[in-house]
Formats: structure tokens, C-alpha cells, sequence
């Protein structure tokens, strides 16, 4: 890999231009000039839109633009050495010292690891004052080639060596010992500031006298940090870019979350405002809780097959939420503006609210004026929105196992599966087969000719016809059947099998608060909403009563910590207990994460039994619920509002009683656990 840099690729003290787009220009010029890339216009087409993003300047007069395009034919560095300096961005002044970093979108693991470890070397002093120092292109080339030869990659293994020797007077310590914190970095092409913002910390968190640890998470792939590390953190920083790979492993820990340039810029004042947030109970924390990180844990990372498909069946989950919420939340509006009317059909067999969007506008009002007109605008977007819930589940589930390439296929066998009636069943077993057609495809060993085409047009084609294809002409139909058995059991339920699916649902929303279990039962009663609003009230009922007894623990432990005995609650979890009347009232069950966390044994069962009450009462009460999130926020939106009510307080009053005579007479498993939970613990901003 010596060659990645060449004296042709090499200008110095060369005027480029006089802004960074000249620069860009001029370098990815040189780069097409030496048949390194295909198109020097697209080149710096790709790296001008990731300058764009995020300015690439750093610190210390140095700009790094980089690109992973598909002009380029191999993995390349090119240098400029600017008299003048250019402005990038950085906070400092111009940059004189830049590099083009040019790689493949389909560059091997080799060719990205090598780019990494040359922007390790950025972070060094003795490298910058070389590139100053350098008289020929030659020299340049050679400072490369021993950066990218000598530079060895970080252990993930702590270095609590190193922090143990720092300073002790820094004053960064938790409990009297020096901060223990992991960090993650990752940045869009996973190529330079990942890297650079690792160095960055580390060296930061040995100055500072912390054990810090950081798992660079780069294109090239990344090693996962011991669990046993993440456990015993006291804080989490995120300097990222994108999505957190594997986050909940880092399940309710206190966080910090910001650009991954930050981390390059500002890593001591990040190590410092993650020490804070230890004993802050109104920190932000990673959402999910400790049972998240205990299931994450246990599955090994990605080696267990199961592991793979549960936790690609949760990510389905969770992407899938945000278009039920905002879409139900909408059809509620339009309820709210319209009235349930506007859900019917007219004589011509059109639904009233796309009858008025076709005949009306806000120019011409229909006669029931603008809040009907509005309320119908709502209720159709609503409606589309709702539209997409079995493809994104599906999508995403085909995404939680093969990564991008897999979420067309996913789509697309989601959007066969509401075709055919196969409903949110259908887009499970349709995502799985995307996922796992997208993931073997994407495993094959291709000539290298072919693998940029194998993830934009290989792979969704293939992926699509199998998953689709086996969806629409043979699994489809059994599936829709088993739909409309199930809709029948449910239909036919009354009495006693009502309050019991009732107590289920109750149980399973308080089990793990926002975990697997948890998302089980939303996603269950969220799917079906769409059933329910076209007229299937059972389904309207368990919205209802999986909303209400999502509502039971934090509103629970609001109770109890603040009301009924505050002396046997610590400081920090009375504060979290303020914050939770408001979390519980708009049904974020995480709000009751940090008394779990600290005391598990007593605080799960209590909040299961509250639970089981609400749902068992909300569904004898036969309340109906037609929006999927908001809690008493949506409250136009619920049938039997007043009994709903009545539910969630019985619950709510069980559940805190029981959590107060469990911590009273019920001896506990770990001493230490509530101090120490307390502390670094508070309620998680996720909704359920």
C-alpha cells in the first residue's frame, strides 16, 4: 500500500486557488491526471457535498476533504502545501497543509484501514512540522509511507496505566477514583475524523487523568469494546456523525452526544461535560435500559444467528414507530378538526376527506370551513403515513440484517405483503427473507469489476425478485389467512378472555420499560391501528390499553418518591421523580428506567402488577384509543376518556404502593445498587 501516495500527487507551496472549492478542484484534478479516478469533476462533485456537510479544517492549519466516490479507481492521497493558507473551516484560521483522501465506494478493507491510520498521524505534531519542513515531494511521500506503515492502531483495552499516571488533581473523578468513560467516534466515510477524534480523546482523556477507552467505528469495520468495559463506565460520550453501531449496548448510561469534529476540536471540555452528567439527574442518556444492554450482552455481538434476527426484528420495530406516531397522531387531528365522519365514504364509494381535498382548496373552502378542510388535510396525511408501516417494518428488518443493501428488497417485500393483506405479519417474514437474500448476496466474492454494482443495482434486484417474488406468489395468501384468523380470535373475545389479554398486554409494556418486550406489545397494538380505525374496535381497545399501562411506571415511582414515602428514595431519584409525573402523563415508560435500574427486583414486579390492573380495567372498560402515542395529550382522541383515566390511576396507585412496601419489608439482592444506580442513571428521552 506504499503506493497510495506518489511526488505526482504531491504540490507544494503551488497556488490552487484562492477558496476551498478551487482547492478541491485543483486536487482531485491531479488525482484524475494520474489515472487514480475516472472523472475529476465528479470526484470533486462527492467531496465538495461532504465539505458541504461538515467543514473538513481542523486544528492546526490542516484540512483533510475526503470522499468515498465511485470515480475512484484506487485508494489515493493528495497533497497541497498552500502560501497562502485556505479557509476550511477550522476555528483556528487557514488551513496550509491539506490532503485529498479519495477512496472507492467500494474500497477493500485494507485500502480504508491504511487511509485511517495516515489520519491518525494528522494528530501528531512531528508529522504536521515534516509535511512544513519537507523540501521535496519526495520527503512528503516518504513521511506518508511511514505513517502508514508504523502507525499502529489503538488497543481497545483501557488504559487505565495511562490515566492512573495523569494528573490526580485534574479534579475529573467519580467517587472519590478517576472517571471511567467510553466513547465512540464515527463520521460519515468512516475514513479520517472517526480516527482522528479517537486520538484526540484518548490523548485528552490521559491528560485529564480518566480511564478512557474509545471504539472507533470506521469503514473499514471496528472492534466492539468488552461489555464488561461499557458496564463499568460511568458515561458514554457519542462524537458522531451517524448512527451509533450496536447502541444498545451502551443502554442507560449518561451521555454526551455531539459532531464527531468536536471531538477533534474540543476533547477535554466532551470528557468534562460527560464527568458532569454522572451525577446530573437531568442528563441525556443512552435510551433503553439495563436489561437492552444485558440482552446485547448475552447474544455475543453478531455472531448468534437468533442474536441477528432479534435484533434485526427490533430495528424494524423501532424504525417503524415514528410513521405510526406521526401518522396517528395526524388522524387524530383530523378527528379532532373534522369529526369521525370525515373516515367515512361517500355514495361514490370515496372516503370524505379525499372527496374534499379533491373539490376544495384553501382558496375555496368547503361549507364546513377551514377547520374541516384542515382537519381532512390532516387525517389524509395521516392515512398515507400509515401506508407506510408494513414496508418500513419490513424495510428495516431486511436493514437490520444486511445493512443498506438491504433495505429496497425490504420495501419492496413490505409493500407486497400489505398488498396481499398479510399485514404486519406478512412485512416480518417478508423483511426477513429481504434481509437475509440482501445479506447472502452481499457475502458472495465478487470480481472486483462488479462490486460497485452490487450494491445499487445487484443486490435490490435479486434481493427484491426472491423476497418479493416468494411473498407474492406463495407465502402471501397462508399469511393473510392467519391474519384473518387472528382477527377473528380477536373479535370473538368477551368477559374474562378481554380482562386477560388485558392483563398480558399490562404485563409485557411494564416488563423491561422501553426494551424488547416492551416494543413487542406496542408494536403489536401500533400495527393493527390502521385496522382499527377503519373499523375494528378490539383493535382500538388494546391501544388503548397498552398506552395506559405504558403509563403506570414512571407516573408510579412519581407517586411513590414524591408523595407517598420520599424518605426512603434518594435525592437523585426524588429529582427523577419530578420529571416523571411529566413523562408518565405523555407515555414515555422510560421515565421509570433509573428506580429499575437501581433496584430491579423490587421495582419491575411492582410496576408489572400496576400494569396488569390498568390493562385488564382499560379493556373491560372497553376504552378505545385512536391515536398510538401522547398519552392524556391525546386525550380528544380516546373513547371513555374519564375510565381510561380511572385505569391508569388504579394501576398507578398499585403499582406505587407495592414498589414502597417491597423497598420496606423486602430485603434487597445489591446493597450498593441504589446509590450507585441513582447516580448514574435518569430517565431515558425515547418514547416507548
Amino acid at each position: 500500500m506504499s503506493d497510495i501516495i506518489t511526488p505526482e500527487l504531491v504540490r507544494l507551496d503551488e497556488p490552487l486557488g484562492t477558496d476551498k472549492r478551487a482547492v478541491i478542484d485543483a486536487l482531485a484534478a491531479r488525482v484524475a491526471a494520474t489515472g487514480r479516478a475516472t472523472d475529476a469533476v465528479a470526484l470533486a462533485a462527492d467531496a465538495w457535498k461532504r465539505e458541504e456537510t461538515d467543514e473538513t479544517g481542523l486544528p492546526g492549519g490542516i484540512a483533510i476533504p475526503h470522499a468515498k466516490s465511485p470515480a475512484v479507481r484506487e485508494a489515493t492521497l493528495a497533497f497541497a502545501r498552500l502560501k497562502p493558507g485556505v479557509d476550511f473551516g477550522a476555528p483556528d484560521g487557514p488551513a496550509d497543509l491539506v490532503f485529498l483522501i479519495a477512496a472507492p465506494d467500494t474500497a477493500a478493507e485494507e485500502h480504508l484501514a491504511v487511509l485511517s491510520r495516515l489520519a491518525r498521524a494528522f494528530m501528531r505534531d512531528d508529522f504536521t512540522a515534516g509535511l512544513r519542513a519537507a523540501a521535496t515531494p519526495e520527503e512528503v511521500v516518504a513521511l506518508v509511507q511511514a505513517a502508514v506503515t508504523d502507525a499502529p492502531a489503538p488497543s481497545a483495552a483501557p488504559a487505565a496505566a495511562a490515566a492512573a499516571a495523569a494528573s490526580a488533581d485534574a479534579g475529573l473523578s467519580v467517587h472519590g477514583r478517576p472517571a471511567r468513560i467510553v466513547a465512540v467516534t464515527a463520521c460519515a466515510t468512516g475514513i479520517a475524523h472517526t480516527f482522528m477524534a479517537a486520538d484526540a480523546l484518548t490523548a485528552a482523556g490521559q491528560k485529564a487523568g480518566v480511564d478512557l477507552v474509545v471504539e472507533p467505528q470506521g469503514s473499514s469495520g471496528y472492534k466492539a469494546l468488552p461489555q464488561a468495559v461499557i458496564d463499568d463506565a460511568d458515561a458514554v460520550i457519542f462524537a458522531v456523525d451517524v448512527d451509533v453501531r450496536d447502541q444498545q449496548r451502551f443502554a442507560g448510561k449518561p451521555v454526551v452526544c455531539v459532531p464527531v469534529k468536536k471531538g477533534i476540536e474540543e476533547p477535554l471540555r466532551l470528557i468534562e461535560e460527560a464527568v458532569a452528567a454522572v451525577d446530573d439527574p437531568l442528563a441525556a442518556h443512552v435510551s433503553g435500559n439495563a436489561d437492552t444492554a444485558a440482552a446485547a450482552r448475552s447474544e455475543g455481538g453478531s455472531s448468534s444467528v437468533g442474536g441477528a434476527i432479534k435484533r434485526s426484528l427490533l430495528t424494524g420495530v423501532s424504525y417503524m414507530i415514528p410513521f405510526v406516531a406521526g401518522g396517528g397522531l395526524l388522524i387524530a387531528l383530523g378527528f379532532l378538526l373534522a369529526g369521525y365522519g370525515i373516515a367515512l365514504s361517500n355514495a361514490d364509494g370515496v372516503s370524505n376527506a379525499v372527496a374534499t381535498l379533491q373539490n376544495y382548496t384553501l382558496w375555496n373552502l368547503p361549507p364546513e370551513g377551514l377547520g374541516y378542510y384542515l382537519g381532512a388535510a390532516a387525517f389524509q396525511i395521516g392515512g398515507l403515513s400509515f401506508g407506510f408501516l408494513v414496508p418500513a417494518l419490513a424495510g428495516y428488518i431486511a436493514y437490520g440484517l444486511a445493512d443498506r443493501p438491504g433495505i429496497a428488497p425490504g420495501f419492496a417485500a413490505g409493500a407486497v405483503a400489505a398488498f396481499m393483506g398479510a399485514g404486519f405479519l406478512g412485512g416480518i417474514v417478508g423483511g426477513l427473507l429481504a434481509g437475509l437474500a440482501a445479506w447472502w448476496l452481499n457475502s458472495l466474492d465478487v470480481p472486483r469489476w462488479l462490486r460497485g454494482l452490487m450494491p445499487v443495482v445487484i443486490i435490490p434486484l435479486l434481493a427484491s425478485i426472491f423476497a418479493a417474488g416468494l411473498m407474492l406468489l406463495v407465502l402471501g395468501g397462508p399469511i393473510a389467512w392467519l391474519m384473518g384468523v387472528l382477527n377473528d380470535w380477536l373479535s370473538s373475545l368477551t368477559g374474562v378472555g378481554v380482562v386477560i389479554l388485558g392483563i398480558v398486554l399490562g404485563l409485557m409494556m411494564c416488563f423491561d420499560l422501553g426494551g424488547p418486550v416492551n416494543k413487542v406489545a406496542y408494536g403489536f397494538a401500533t400495527a393493527n391501528l390502521a385496522a382499527g380505525i377503519a373499523g375494528d374496535e378490539r383493535y382500538l381497545q388494546i391501544m388503548a390499553a397498552v398506552m395506559a399501562a405504558g403509563m403506570v411506571p414512571p407516573l408510579a415511582m412519581a407517586l411513590a418518591s414524591t408523595v407517598i414515602d420520599r424518605k426512603i428514595f434518594t435525592e437523585p431519584e426524588r429529582e427523577n421523580g419530578k420529571a416523571a409525573w411529566l413523562l408518565g402523563a405523555a407515555f414515555i415508560s422510560e421515565g421509570a428506567i433509573p428506580f429499575a435500574a437501581a433496584d430491579v427486583f423490587r421495582v419491575i414486579p411492582a410496576m408489572m402488577v400496576g400494569g396488569a390492573v390498568t390493562g385488564a380495567l382499560s379493556m373491560a372498560f372497553a376504552v378505545t384509543s385512536k391515536a398510538p402515542h401522547g398519552g392524556v395529550f391525546v386525550f380528544f382522541a380516546i373513547d371513555n376518556f374519564w375510565l381510561w383515566l380511572v385505569a391508569i390511576a388504579a394501576g398507578t396507585v398499585v403499582s406505587a404502593f407495592t414498589v414502597v412496601a417491597l423497598k420496606r419489608f423486602a430485603r434487597r439482592r445489591t446493597p450498593d445498587a441504589v446509590t450507585s444506580g441513582a447516580e448514574s442513571l435518569s430517565p431515558a428521552v425515547a418514547t416507548a
